[in-house]
């Protein structure tokens, strides 16, 4: 039995999930991420560069804090998804260095069930991303096309 991830009708607007996984972002995982998606932005990977930038110090990609977040959601919010139809309203709201711990927690804006398809229904949801300081430091929206619990897909 699949137990990752929420059915449909499992989600309760106004509810807030507080994800139990987090991570702390090393210097090894934005060095990656960095060359992965070809970021040669230097604040991200050359030290003597930061140090004499605004914060004095390696900054850590934010597309890869996003991605860390929205990774940290998939156990309580898309592990049962059909698909993700959309990000919207991504704010970086303080920077993430390295070493910073990543914490989340989503709250449930709104259930939409399918005109279509009745064994489907999106949930729209909330996310905000924070440090080891309780500092918030992203916030996005997301709509995810979840299974309904009856579904045979």
């Amino acid at each position: 039995m699949d137990k990752l991830g929420k059915y449909f009708e499992d989600f309760v607007v106004g509810e807030i999930i507080e994800h139990p996984l987090s991570k702390t972002i090393f210097e090894s995982d934005n060095n990656l991420f960095s060359l992965l998606t070809m970021n040669a932005n230097p604040l991200h990977t050359n030290l003597d560069y930061a140090q004499k930038s605004q914060h004095g110090k390696i900054l850590v990609v934010g597309t890869l804090v996003f991605s860390l977040a929205v990774g940290l959601t998939v156990p309580e919010i898309s592990g049962k998804a059909i698909a993700n139809l959309e990000y919207e309203k991504i704010e970086h709201l303080h920077p993430v260095f390295i070493n910073d711990t990543i914490y989340v927690k989503t709250k449930i804006l709104d259930l939409i069930p399918s005109k279509t398809k009745k064994d489907r229904g999106i949930v729209y949801v909330e996310t905000v991303a924070y440090n080891q300081n309780n500092v918030e430091v992203l916030k996005f929206r997301r709509k995810v096309l979840i299974k309904r619990r009856n579904s045979n897909e």
